[in-house]
């Protein structure tokens, strides 16, 4: 009779284990895709800040341009598939953001999430009424198996 507790404990502890386990991996693992997974069913608040999850979801709403504003060359070197890129650092952001529609929906991004916030700061600031952005940057995207297109 003590054998089959401490079997039924050790077993519960194994599977205990393996549950644990598993949804570690899973967190650490999870894609975020720019055309797969959730979509959200409104548009965040402006001016958000939204984990890679949450942007993933938030950029597939109908309509939604993915602003991404870093330089040229480190857009080159990978972006999110869809992007536009405009240099938040370049002094020719106010004209180019100046073709932009101010109704439209952006989803805003850069390498750490800094200069996105400028920039959803800036176009907030303009009337553009629908525009969040990526805390963590592509570095956050990247860490979350986000895809990435060179070119």
């Amino acid at each position: 009779m003590t054998r089959r507790p401490s079997a039924l404990l050790a077993a519960g502890v194994l599977a205990l284990g393996l549950a644990l386990g598993a949804t570690g991996c899973s967190s650490t693992t999870a894609e975020v895709s720019v055309t797969d997974g959730p979509t959200v069913s409104a548009a965040p608040a402006v001016g958000e800040a939204l984990s890679a999850g949450d942007f993933a979801a938030a950029l597939k709403l109908p309509g939604t341009t993915i602003l991404d504003v870093r330089t040229p060359a480190e857009f080159a070197e990978g972006h999110l598939p869809g992007a536009i890129n405009m240099d938040v650092e370049d002094p020719s952001f106010p004209q180019m953001a100046a073709t932009l529609d101010p109704s439209g929906t952006y989803a805003v991004y850069c390498r750490s999430g800094n200069r996105s916030g400028v920039a959803v700061d800036y176009l907030a600031g303009q009337g553009f009424t629908s525009i969040y952005h990526l805390d963590g940057g592509i570095q956050d995207w990247d860490d979350a198996g986000g895809e990435v297109v060179t070119g």
